[in-house]
């Protein structure tokens, strides 16, 4: 989720990461910030609107606030403020936010190691990006930044380049790390449907989900 602002032939989108958890931490912030404004920002995307074309950019801020409580969430009225709880366990076992268009999620400690693209695609989730219908890509080079994992895609982009397409147990599926934010997934976010009121407008919504610590409840 995030607020867009109209600044001559630029579209700027801003939005505030916020961690909290028990393996969230300054430094792990930080890495999701940079990940998510560097790939978004690389394609350099032009879009039209109002009969002009205007490359959109992305600033992403974060903090890590250990201490926020169900109640700061539930109230924040700020498009800006996305909140990810950060732990080691998760009971569904991988990253995820809370549906398309959202400001809120769960990160797995493991999904996010340097170059992961984890934080990238959860994302794209929240400014209102599905997963791709078509799962099989090969022969189309560099899997775009909503291909989940699982997907079927050329054997360099593979986790085990040697392995059979489609064998998991091998690795012959899409390894995240070769994702890459491409101009297609930033003309898919169709900013020109967008309402503008004085320059401004806001892509996503408000989900204000406070997530507990999964181990917690696994273990009640």
């Amino acid at each position: 989720m995030g607020t867009i602002e109209l600044q001559d032939d630029i579209l700027l989108i801003r939005s505030h990461i916020i961690t909290y958890g028990n393996a969230a931490g300054i430094s792990i912030t930080e890495r999701i910030r940079n990940e998510i404004e560097l790939m978004w920002n690389e394609p350099e995307a032009l879009v039209h609107l109002n009969d002009k074309l205007h490359l959109v950019k992305f600033q992403i801020t974060a903090d890590y606030q250990p201490g926020i409580d169900d109640m700061e969430i539930l109230e924040n009225t700020d498009p800006r403020n996305n909140y990810f709880r950060i732990e080691e366990f998760c009971k569904i076992n991988i990253s995820f936010v809370d549906g398309l268009g959202c400001n809120t999620g769960y990160f797995k400690l493991s999904d996010l190691y340097e170059g992961s693209t984890t934080a990238a695609h959860e994302y794209g989730h929240t400014l209102g990006l599905n997963h791709p219908h078509d799962l099989d890509i090969r022969g189309t080079g560099t899997p775009g930044i909503m291909y989940p994992r699982g997907t079927l895609v050329d054997p360099q982009y593979q986790y085990n380049p040697g392995a059979i397409p489609g064998d998991n147990t091998n690795g012959g599926t899409m390894h995240p790390q070769y994702r890459k934010v491409r101009l297609q997934d930033i003309l898919d976010l169709r900013l020109q449907r967008l309402e503008f009121h004085h320059k401004k407008s806001i892509v996503g919504d408000f989900s204000s989900v406070w997530h507990p610590d999964h181990k917690d409840i696994a273990e009640a």
